[in-house]
């Protein structure tokens, strides 16, 4: 029995191997919480999902017209891989010089591998880049809003990924920690780019064992751990805005806005008063006001605004607040509250976003860039919001507003997808099916027939980071792993780097793309430029080799308690923010001149398309679709540990006892979930501690339609979703903003 170091965007792992078979999966030392989703691989690396070579869908093969609409139902003729990869290869060679490179899509969605080098997206990129650039998705489903929205009002994104206030600072400073959204521990046990110390749910409890007071603030209890033993609010889902502006309508009736910190560190407070008192359009945003629209008391707004306004306040709000109608205005708000409070900048107090929502959020490590693979640039520059894809294959041609200007879509006539699942990520996956039939071809890198491989043309069989030699560093993590091949490439997969060489060989650039560096020689490459960027900074990196050995290194400490925005505090002319005035833009000129109905100056609260107050009886119940417990988005869907999480083989639905009562459905009931784009099945799980209007049911469930009926199968919540994006302003995904039913099922799957 051999170990095997393995890296994942939800934990490090040792992987013990016999006879060419994965018997165990054991975390490490360095982890004080090990996330139990590494259990996925044991099974699902060698699972009979995998692709086992080369496939060319059949009409696409043999029909004058390619049968594009036989996409997702058609079969797979099995090909050798010369030819599988000269097909690919002449098909983008034909749709470049046709239709030029802006037709070509090529999708990824970077969650594939935790490597620096066996990362699916870059390796793509770099292909791409060298055959004449594509269009390609700019922003991220997580944060696409927030992504937009945060650099007119704050500050850029990054900063607000890793440099926000430390939890190690809450512990020590912070009184009152007040989450929007919550802090679902679930969302804590992944990180981009992988994570060694799962310490979020340390770090919290021990805020809570040195005093500070939590405020839960979700349609859902579960949100925040009970050990926290927080109070919890449950607003309407959507109406966090209003209940925010209640918040602040408290303050500044009461004199408890911090005029002074108005003043001095931010723009365009006067015209936010105007619109909290009615003075521009009549209506006060009184806690009364707030509740008939959130659901909350107004005297539970009253107390809360009273007791934020006397003790050292941090506010936060998870990432799901921007993933709906309207997405911006949440974070915005949140932001003028903070101002509001005039704590920005003090220890312990502020505001922040995305605790929990990753493992490295709120954490104190050293931050250093460690090398990747040169991706190059893209000769196009052309990018589309991430969201916004079926848009673009169902309307060639037509405007799309985004960020102050007119963004015009390409005629897609070829997709190519290395690395992710649309079919996961995608909202009103009805519509993304229809979209998808529109191009001449696509062609996916995968290693198991997920729903994106079944709705593909041309498949290659791609490994999985078990099969390969890697190296996992991140920018937020203080370790780097040797990940060393735990297995044989099963079956005749190869890796997204052997199948871009193959092509580029086929395309008469494979010198370019290779740098005449096999797998062993890029990963020293990519050691020596780290360790050059580490003598910039002061610190030595080991020799590859010695790494290689040791299989593992550690950073040097240095510990930080950091007051995000503490210098802006301090000095606002000497440490300007990066928005046009330098300081928190409450009201922003730049967006009031791009006249947006649906983004106007500054925070305010917009109705959501879809909310049962919108007299829409029929689908009365509100979705909120979470990241899943037992998988990161819709990885190792088809493992045993993912599996044994559901019910009747379907994706749990969770609902209020009351609600269920209403409909006659009982704990362990097979369900149709359904509005009007879409149904799916679900395996009904009963809880008293959230909202009656109220049912969640987590994504990544793999996307399986009925051919007769369309109801999908496996409990995938996005046929059910709007793809509708959050404004004309950032053009997000709107996940969270959906209305549906729920009846028993009573028919045979």
């Amino acid at each position: 029995m051999k170990r095997f170091r393995n890296a994942t965007q939800w934990g490090i792992y040792d992987v013990l191997v016999d006879a060419d078979r994965i018997v165990d999966v054991q975390g490490i030392g360095e982890d004080p919480e090990t996330s139990d989703i590494g259990q996925v691989l044991l099974d699902g690396v060698q699972h009979d999902t995998r692709i086992k070579r080369p496939a060319i869908r059949r009409g696409w093969l043999e029909s004058p017209n390619r049968e594009r609409n036989r996409r997702g139902a058609d079969e797979f003729c099995d090909v050798p891989w010369d030819e599988a990869l000269e097909l690919a290869a002449t098909e983008l060679k034909r749709v470049a010089d046709e239709y030029g490179n802006t037709s070509i899509f090529a999708g990824s969605y970077g969650w594939a591998s935790a490597g620096r080098f066996h990362h699916a997206q870059s390796q793509l990129h770099r292909f791409i880049n060298l055959m004449g650039g594509c269009t390609r998705a700019m922003n991220s489903y997580s944060t696409a809003a927030a992504q937009v929205i945060l650099p007119h009002v704050m500050a850029p994104w990054p900063q607000m990924e890793l440099q926000q206030t430390t939890l190690e600072n809450v512990v020590e400073h912070t009184q009152l920690f007040v989450a929007f959204g919550g802090l679902p521990r679930r969302n804590a046990q992944v990180a981009y780019g992988g994570v060694t110390e799962h310490r979020t749910a340390l770090d919290l409890r021990r805020a809570r064992q040195a005093g500070v007071a939590f405020v839960n603030i979700s349609p859902v209890a579960a949100d925040t751990d009970a050990e926290l033993d927080p109070l919890w609010l449950a607003p309407v889902p959507g109406t966090d805005v209003a209940l925010m502006l209640g918040l602040a309508y408290v303050l500044e009736l009461n004199g408890l806005a911090a005029t002074k910190f108005l003043s001095s560190h931010c723009v365009g407070y006067p015209k936010v008063r105007d619109y909290l008192l009615g003075n521009d359009d009549g209506v006060a945003k009184s806690p009364q006001w707030a509740a008939a629209i959130c659901g909350v008391s107004a005297d539970d707004i009253e107390a809360l605004a009273l007791r934020m306004s006397t003790q050292r306040t941090f506010l936060t709000a998870a990432w799901s607040l921007q993933r709906g109608d309207h997405g911006e205005q949440p974070y915005w708000m949140l932001v003028t509250l903070a101002a509001m409070l005039g704590q920005i900048g003090l220890p312990g107090g502020g505001v922040g976003f995305g605790y929990s929502a990753e493992a490295f959020v709120g954490t104190n490590y050293k931050r250093f860039n460690w090398a990747t693979l040169p991706k190059g640039r893209n000769p196009t520059s052309f990018a589309i919001p991430v969201a916004r894809i079926a848009d673009m294959l169902l309307n060639p041609g037509s405007d799309v507003q985004y960020d102050g200007r007119a963004i015009t879509y390409p005629d897609t006539k070829l997709i190519y997808w290395a690395g992710g699942n649309p079919f996961h990520h995608h909202q009103d996956l009805n519509r993304l099916v229809r979209a998808w039939q529109r191009p001449d071809t696509v062609i996916v890198n995968e290693p198991w027939w997920t729903p994106v491989a079944q709705h593909a043309d041309i498949v290659f069989p791609a490994t999985t980071s078990l099969e390969r030699n890697d190296i996992c560093a991140s920018s937020h993590d203080p370790f780097a792993h040797y990940m060393q091949q735990a297995l044989p490439p099963q079956h005749e997969a190869r890796s997204d780097h052997e199948i871009f060489v193959g092509l580029a060989e086929c395309l008469g650039f494979a010198e370019a793309f290779t740098d005449n560096k096999d797998e062993q020689q890029w990963l020293r490459d990519i050691w020596q430029r780290s360790q050059q960027a580490a003598e910039q900074q002061g610190f030595q990196l080991p020799s590859f080799d010695v790494f290689q050995t040791q299989g593992i290194y550690r950073l040097p400490d240095e510990p930080r308690v950091q007051d995000w925005l503490a210098d802006f505090r301090s000095n606002p002319e000497k440490f300007p923010l990066g928005t046009p005035s330098g300081k928190l833009e409450l009201f922003s000129h730049t967006i009031a001149a791009f006249d947006y109905e649906d983004c106007p100056g500054h925070a305010t609260w917009l109705e959501p398309l879809e909310w049962r107050s919108s007299k829409r009886d029929l689908f009365s119940l509100h979705l909120l679709s979470p990241q899943p417990r037992r998988r990161l988005h819709s990885q190792y869907d088809q493992s045993s540990f993912s599996q044994a999480g559901k019910v009747k083989g379907c994706e749990v639905l969770t609902m209020h006892p009351e609600a269920a009562a209403q409909r006659s459905l009982l704990a362990g009931d097979l369900v149709r979930v359904f509005n009007e784009r879409g149904a799916c099945l679900a395996g009904l799980v009963l809880d008293d501690k959230q909202r009656m209007d109220t049912v969640i049911l987590p994504t990544g469930a793999w996307f399986k339609p009925c051919p007769e009926t369309g109801l999908e199968l496996n409990g995938n919540p996005n046929v059910l979703t709007r793809d509708k994006g959050t404004s004309s302003l950032a053009q997000g995904p709107t996940a969270h903003t959906c209305l549906v039913q729920v009846e028993l099922y009573q028919q045979k799957r």
